[in-house]
């Protein structure tokens, strides 16, 4: 250690947003700091980005620091922790720890996507301590919404400071493990110098139910309908999942599975022995066999997403399987803001099939894997660090969390968002700079930034459509054919009724007649006069300005 170094901390995603976590833990001087990585997350696009299929953290900073990144650990198999690696991972290519079903459930989702790379996981789980440069990262047990999540606990020559990825405090949860509060005392008495604190439920008072109170609202539900039940979850609450299954089983009910990504992470419980005591689930096409007050269907689609099997069903789509007047759906789920209209068009469909709806606003049917204040509170006790820094939350979350420190009398809470490079030691926490963030896309097989991946371009064809011109000319620059038009997106007819390709095909003559012959020579010139005679007359006779493509050659 020198009287330079200095240890910081630098995310890049999930810092203001929630979704698409990436944070990175620096040590050493200023222009020769080593770092480790933790989380690698995604988030999903809305109706704004036309296309796309993902939306990553911009890594270009680690990739100009990928000398010094000695390691990555993963806290959880959750999309918004984990859910980059197989695409970011190649151009680091660096060490990875996470737990097993983590990493079964990287393979599973590699062998599923078709992604090249092969990420060599060295297992990693509580009460493991990895020794990277200047780090000494070890995980401790916290409970959540999925199989072997973990806290990390980073200890520095600076000192010491937790990483508490997501986690709750639960006494009774379907599947372990529990939050360690031991072993977060026994941190708090060796000293934390800082906590990096899980902030989505920072705005909800109290203490959040436990799962086992969930899973009774579900069996009574079950146990009580009339007719079939389907009820749609997080595919990767396993603990939900084993629940849902054995209320059914002493129902007497068969349970169905719908959904690739259920199946996934149900294949990969099975494996590393979660999915023990429940009974295997049917396949698809015995469901027409087996009477309605004899089946539960636990299925995909909790977000509105359109082509997952919930649905599917609502739009009576499926070959096999289909709902009926008597039937219930149950949300054991809570929408993601932005999600909640393709919810509702949900609901409405299976309403409008006679389907009786059960969301958490009727019962307890569903329960959030984060703390709500008075855990956070209860953190603060057990690990009494100097510096608090909220983090996994949108402004509103971090700034609740951040003053409820401030009340609980924690010295340090400063505001960080993505990008910031806070430093944590020696001296006092304070942001001292700017890293280059933002965000990338998948697009089908291709990951660029908005320009490289033509979103902006993708954008504008969705509101305006697109016109296409093709114009020969001969020798003489007059027509030598009569001009092609191809509009693709626009109304089929003007505010008169006139054929809107014939109105266009018109501009374009006008625009090529208006230019001396002498004038033509230039094609470029008359290109761009025709490019704007068609988006003006469109934007006259329809009110808007397509995007427009010509073709001028002469013969």
């Amino acid at each position: 250690m020198t009287k330079t170094d200095e240890l910081v901390f630098l995310p890049l995603g999930g810092v203001g947003e929630i979704g698409m976590n990436l944070a990175l833990y620096g040590f050493g001087p200023p222009k020769q700091r080593q770092w480790i990585m933790v989380d690698c997350g995604v988030t999903f696009p809305g109706p704004d980005l036309p296309g796309v299929d993902l939306v990553l953290p911009d890594i270009g900073f680690l990739r100009s620091q990928k000398n010094n990144l000695k390691a990555i650990f993963i806290t959880h198999a959750h999309e918004d922790h984990y859910g980059g690696l197989n695409d970011i991972w190649p151009g680091l290519n660096v060490p990875v720890y996470a737990s097993g079903f983590t990493a079964g459930m990287l393979e599973a989702k590699r062998n599923y996507e078709g992604t090249r790379a092969e990420i060599p996981v060295t297992p990693f789980k509580p009460g493991d301590k990895v020794h990277v440069g200047p780090f000494v990262v070890e995980a401790s047990d916290v409970n959540h919404s999925i199989p072997e999540p973990m806290s990390l606990v980073i200890r520095t020559p600076l000192g010491n400071v937790i990483h508490t990825g997501d986690w709750k405090i639960d006494h009774a949860p379907s599947l372990g493990p529990l939050t360690d509060e031991a072993r977060f005392r026994a941190l708090g008495d060796e000293g934390v110098l800082a906590v990096m604190c899980d902030s989505t439920n920072a705005m909800r008072e109290g203490v959040s139910p436990s799962e086992q109170e969930v899973s009774e609202g579900l069996r009574k539900i079950i146990s009580s309908a009339e007719g079939r039940v389907a009820i749609t979850t997080f595919s990767s609450n396993v603990g939900r999942i084993r629940s849902i299954a054995q209320a059914a089983d002493a129902a007497g009910r068969e349970v169905l599975l719908l959904g690739s990504s259920l199946k996934r992470v149900v294949a990969v419980a099975r494996d590393v022995g979660l999915m023990e005591g429940v009974k295997p689930f049917i396949a698809e096409d015995e469901y027409g066999y087996i009477p309605r007050d004899k089946i539960v269907v636990i299925l995909t689609g909790s977000q509105g997403e359109s082509r997952a099997a919930l649905a599917k069903l609502s739009r009576d789509e499926m070959r096999n399987v289909a709902l009926a007047k008597g039937d219930t759906v149950v949300f054991s789920s809570r929408a993601i803001p932005g999600n909640e209209k393709p919810i509702n068009d949900i609901k409405n469909g299976l309403i409008e099939q006679g389907v009786s709806i059960v969301t958490d606003g009727d019962a307890l049917v569903h329960v959030s894997g984060h703390p709500r204040r008075n855990e956070l509170l209860q953190m603060y006790e057990w690990t009494r660090p100097q510096i608090l820094v909220p983090v996994h939350g949108e402004a509103a979350h971090l700034s609740a969390q951040q003053l409820l420190a401030q009340q609980a009398g924690i010295p340090q809470v400063p505001k960080v968002r993505n990008g910031n490079i806070l430093r944590l030691a020696p001296g006092p926490a304070e942001v001292i700079g700017e890293a280059p963030h933002g965000r990338i896309f998948k697009d089908g097989k291709l990951i660029g930034n908005f320009e490289e991946m033509g979103i902006g371009e993708r954008r504008k064809l969705s509101f305006a459509g697109h016109v296409s011109v093709n114009v020969i000319l001969d020798e003489r620059f007059d027509f030598r054919d009569d001009p092609e038009i191809v509009a693709i997106g626009l109304p089929a007819e003007d505010i008169e009724g006139d054929d809107m390709e014939d109105v266009l095909y018109d501009a374009v003559l006008s625009a090529v007649e208006s230019i001396p012959r002498a004038r033509r020579k230039d094609l470029g010139a008359l290109q761009e006069s025709i490019r704007r005679a068609v988006r003006s007359t469109a934007n006259e006779c329809w009110g808007k300005k397509p995007v427009v493509t010509v073709f001028v050659n002469k013969v």
